[in-house]
């Protein structure tokens, strides 16, 4: 993953922990509907890997929200 991007990632990833745990859902549930190992889950969250745009829709509609708000800054 590209330095100048890590930022980018740390918000992603706090995103879909945020509506992770709204929602009520363990990683490894999180990570069972959204066909992706709970390692792979929990290196998302924490911003460890990049991560490709196909994991990223799973994990809205697993999360039932859109795309975009996964990327929305909180600020």
């Amino acid at each position: 993953m590209e330095s100048s991007l890590k930022e980018r990632y740390r918000n992603l990833g706090l995103n879909i922990a945020y509506y992770r745990k709204l929602r009520g859902l363990s990683q490894e549930k999180l990570a069972e509907k959204a066909d992706i190992s709970r390692t792979h889950m929990s290196r998302v969250e924490t911003a460890d890997c990049a991560v490709s745009l196909d994991v990223v829709f799973h994990l809205a509609d697993a999360l039932g929200v859109e795309p975009y708000k996964l990327f929305q800054s909180k600020e």
